[in-house]
């Protein structure tokens, strides 16, 4: 646990298996290297925690969720897992926080459940996987569920899913058979979560809902180092009026997750400001020991190290 010498570690995206719910997972998305370790939740998952001094997982459901299912099976899946995983929190409350699974293909159900996560079980947010039944969550029939986040003041963490069948087809598949990576987090995954935060902003939906929280992972998909020219470009004759770089700037929190690089950090703390960043390891994805041993040496002040490991998180989430 956190000491007088060492501050307090929260990691914010850390992933884990409902067996219900994962139980309809099918081919790459049932995760069969990483099946035990995201079902494990209470024991092994603590021990290395322990180890590498993680204080406090926030458990988000791993990709794709409820996201390729119809609302009518989507919706009474999302609620059990939820009630589930505030279970596991129950009997763990100095370790564990959550995020809700949405039933995102039903918009309305998934405003309603957000609100009974949050109100009822305790819930920080949610989390959003990717593309809603070959939908961006910026599509207008989504935006129930931001009204009902602005309104409970929690966030919405836009997290990757495999990229549609066919992006993969027009931009990968000549690599596929070599390199699998790169439909997933060795590109494909950046890509399509970085243009859901793009989109996002295009659609306006922060006009209507000035006070919503985005947080996004993986440092923000490369969006902090391309923030000045998309803004700049964006500004151009020819584009409706639009202050990208100061919307995204206002409304979206980035978090470490799987991107433990100095020079990545620095840009982003440059871009976004540190109160804007917070931690997080993506476990079991990526190991914990790399992500707390990197944090000793950033190359910030103790005051800025501690807010990405925990002070923001305490003020965003309200841990």
């Amino acid at each position: 646990m956190s000491t007088a010498q060492r501050p307090q570690v929260i990691a914010i995206e850390e992933h884990y298996f409902d067996p219900e719910l994962s139980s309809h997972f099918e081919g790459y998305e049932a995760q069969p290297k990483m099946g035990t370790r995201l079902l494990d939740i209470e024991d092994e998952r603590i021990r290395l925690m322990d180890e590498a001094g993680v204080d406090v997982q926030v458990l988000s459901h791993a990709a794709p969720g409820t996201h390729r299912m119809d609302g009518a099976k989507a919706v009474p899946l999302a609620q059990r897992a939820n009630d589930r995983l505030r279970e596991i929190i129950d009997r763990n409350p100095s370790r564990f926080a959550g995020f809700a699974t949405l039933p995102a293909s039903d918009p309305a159900a998934a405003a309603d459940e957000l609100e009974r996560a949050v109100t009822k079980l305790g819930m920080k947010g949610a989390m959003v996987h990717g593309l809603t039944q070959g939908l961006f969550i910026d599509d207008r029939r989504f935006w129930p569920i931001f009204e009902r986040a602005q309104a409970l003041d929690v966030p919405i963490y836009i997290h990757p899913s495999r990229p549609h069948p066919a992006v993969i087809e027009a931009y990968y598949k000549d690599y596929v058979k070599e390199f699998p990576s790169i439909t997933n987090a060795g590109w494909g995954f950046g890509v399509e979560t970085g243009t859901q935060a793009l989109r996002l902003v295009l659609s306006r939906v922060f006009e209507t809902y000035p006070k919503l929280k985005i947080i996004c992972g993986h440092l923000g998909e490369g969006l902090p180092f391309l923030l000045w020219r998309i803004d700049m470009t964006m500004s151009r004759s020819g584009n409706s009026p639009l202050y990208f770089r100061d919307v995204f700037r206002n409304n979206f929190w980035l978090t470490t997750s799987g991107a433990f690089s100095h020079a990545a950090l620095l840009c982003t703390v440059m871009e976004m400001g540190v109160d804007r960043i917070l931690f997080a390891i993506d476990y079991p994805y990526c190991e914990n020991s790399p992500g707390t041993e990197w944090m000793k040496d950033v190359p910030l002040s103790t005051e800025d190290r501690i807010k990405i490991l925990n002070g923001n998180a305490k003020t965003l989430l309200r841990l």
